[in-house]
This record gives C-alpha cells, sequence and structure tokens, in this order.
C-alpha cells in the first residue's frame, strides 16, 4: 500500500473519530424554540450608569441568535430570567513603554447575578455569578472610550449568561 494512501486515510479516521461527539441542535436535548423567556430589565448596584440597560439589551440579543429559547417579549415567558449588576471593575493592564505609571490598556470586567426561574411553579433553573470583560485603551477621554466598549463588555457576559442557561440539565 502506498504510503500517501496510508497517511490520507489516517486523517480522514482521525477526522471523523473528532466529529464524533458532536450533536446538531440545542445541547440540553430540548428541541430548539420549545420553550420562551422573559428577560427582565436587571438592576445595578454599581456606581457605574447604564450597565443594566446594556446587559439586557445584550442577554435579549444573545438568547434570539443562540436560538435555544424564544425570546418572549410580552410578559408571559415560560421561563423569567433577572439579575443584578453586583461589580465593574477597571484593571490596569499594560502601561507605556518606558513609564511604570501610566496606564496604555485597561481590563474592564463585570459580573451580574443571575436567576432563571420557571413561570410554573417558580424551580430556580440557574442561580449563578456570571463574568465578562473586555479591554479598552487609555486616550485622551478614558469615560468616554469606556462609554464606547460598554456594550462589548456586556455582549461578553450576555453570551456566558446564555451558555449557561442553554447547557444547564434541567
Amino acid at each position: 500500500m502506498r504510503p500517501g494512501v496510508l497517511l490520507l486515510g489516517s486523517f480522514v479516521a482521525l477526522g471523523l473519530a473528532g466529529c464524533a461527539g458532536y450533536k446538531l441542535g440545542p445541547s440540553n436535548d430540548m428541541s430548539a424554540g420549545a420553550k420562551s423567556v422573559q428577560i427582565n430589565p436587571f438592576a445595578n448596584k454599581t456606581l457605574e450608569p447604564r450597565l443594566s440597560e446594556a446587559v439586557t439589551y445584550a442577554l435579549r440579543k444573545n438568547l434570539q441568535q443562540h436560538g435555544t429559547f424564544r425570546l418572549d417579549t410580552h410578559g408571559d415567558g415560560d421561563i423569567i430570567v433577572t439579575g443584578v449588576v453586583t461589580r465593574y471593575t477597571r484593571h490596569p493592564l499594560s502601561f507605556q513603554p518606558k513609564d511604570i505609571v501610566s496606564v496604555r490598556d485597561y481590563r474592564l470586567t463585570m459580573t451580574v447575578q443571575i436567576t432563571a426561574r420557571e413561570r410554573n411553579g417558580g424551580k430556580v433553573i440557574l442561580d449563578r455569578e456570571v463574568t465578562g470583560f473586555t479591554t479598552v485603551q487609555q486616550g485622551n477621554d478614558l469615560t468616554s472610550e469606556e462609554r464606547q466598549v460598554i456594550p462589548v463588555l456586556a455582549d461578553n457576559l450576555a453570551k456566558n449568561a446564555v451558555s449557561f442557561l442553554a447547557d444547564g440539565s434541567w
């Protein structure tokens, strides 16, 4: 047998073995859109304004994009999601060359306590802290730059939250 054919056969076998655990559709054994989710506006316990609006919007958008659940905007979803923005922090990530005092990049982190309950019976499906992060580059106006990246931060957090909600074992 030719070495090239043997090598090609090995790659095909490895490729097929790598896909053996893949499953098409939602990962929690529900059919897509079988349950609807109502997302209530989040509370904000931080000093940073407008975080709750960004998180609520990003969570709704990511839930629709994920496709496991239907977003219910009329207040009668099967699952009710509530949450509280508990932390918003800015940590220095990198400094200006030859200047160990001036920050060049910051890492922004936001944490929410998210709770998902079934409408009927009130069973808690999800109750945990979820964190998102992004980086922002220091420029002339850090406040404006942070304001511009808050949607990116909220989107990162929402992807994590939707993943926990969709991949739950309930």
